[in-house]
């Protein structure tokens, strides 16, 4: 039975894309080649390799997420304001946001941004209440 789940993401720079993380307020610390990034109270860790490193565990070339999405990554919030909050410390951060915060359908109110390396994340609010 799987015990953990967790993301491994190529990057190019180690050490600034630590910084942006922790500057949009998840912890990371340094683990080898790579950073640990932690995400959520349930603490799902991403990984952070140099995209050398982590073709080696892949055995495939590193795809280039500027010109392509290869996955979106989702983020819970607990309101509007922690979305909205963490789209201003994105754009702090150096990040790039392509998805202005907003309400989507009267209960989903999410933004959407781009890190460093061209991973694109989302962050979303969902009012239940509101839900149809």
């Amino acid at each position: 039975m799987a015990t953990d789940l967790w993301m491994n993401l190529p990057v190019q720079n180690v050490e600034k894309s630590k910084a942006f993380f922790t500057k949009i307020g998840f912890p990371a610390k340094t683990i080898g080649d790579g950073v640990q990034v932690v995400v959520g109270a349930q603490g799902t860790k991403v990984m952070l390799f140099p995209a050398s490193k982590f073709e080696t565990f892949t055995h495939h070339r590193v795809a280039d997420s500027m010109k392509g999405t290869e996955v979106l990554f989702s983020i819970g919030a607990e309101d509007r304001e922690e979305v909205d909050e963490m789209i201003e410390n994105v754009e702090k951060a150096g990040g790039e946001i392509y998805a202005k915060p907003g309400l989507t359908d009267g209960w989903l109110y999410g933004a959407g941004f781009i890190d460093l390396d061209g991973h694109r994340w989302n962050v979303l609010y969902m009012d239940m209440e509101k839900m149809p």
